[in-house]
């Protein structure tokens, strides 16, 4: 196989991928050509490389921005813009996990600790509100573990204890 074709083959599977992260296809596509890519492209080669319209390409880029999976530069003497992927992967799965926490737990927690107090005022309160309250408490007490269990993890980066063992690991996977 030529590497374009295996640089396709892999954009294809990061769009198929980056679904399951919550965001649309094209999205995860794009991401994934700029991953590939070992320069910075810009907004007529990713359209071209992708058969998307400048809309699209335009909208999707943004979005990467603000999930901070890809950076924008300008070039001296140059109208446009060129746009480049976050290498580090730890990088990339970090931010991908506090954008998903953001936009799905954090609203589903909240949701969780209103119902919970609409069914502490809920009258009159019987056995199916009994069972009901009961999962709503196991979610959300699930919840708040997989939210501390994340932070968790995201914070061993910065730690001074887990630095070296990160780094180790990572150089044994380059390597």
């Amino acid at each position: 196989m030529q590497p374009s074709e295996l640089k396709e083959k892999f954009v294809q599977l990061w769009g198929t991928v980056g679904m399951e992260w919550g965001i649309n296809k094209t999205m995860a596509q794009l991401h994934g050509l700029l991953l590939a890519s070992d320069h910075a492209l810009t907004t007529d080669q990713i359209m071209s490389a992708l058969t998307i319209s400048r809309g699209n390409a335009n909208m999707n880029l943004r979005d990467l921005m603000i999930w901070g999976l890809i950076y924008r530069e300008s070039r001296p003497g140059e109208r446009k813009e060129y746009f480049y992927a976050e290498k580090d992967i730890w990088e990339v799965a970090q931010k991908i996990a506090r954008e998903r926490t953001k936009r799905e737990l954090h609203p589903m927690m909240k949701t969780l600790e209103h119902l919970l107090k609409e069914i502490d005022n809920e009258t009159p309160f019987g056995p199916e509100e009994i069972a009901f309250k009961k999962v709503l408490v196991d979610i959300h007490s699930l919840g708040k573990k997989c939210d501390q269990l994340l932070e968790t993890v995201l914070k061993f980066e910065q730690n001074r204890f887990f630095k070296p063992i990160l780094s180790l690991i990572r150089n044994k996977n380059n390597g």
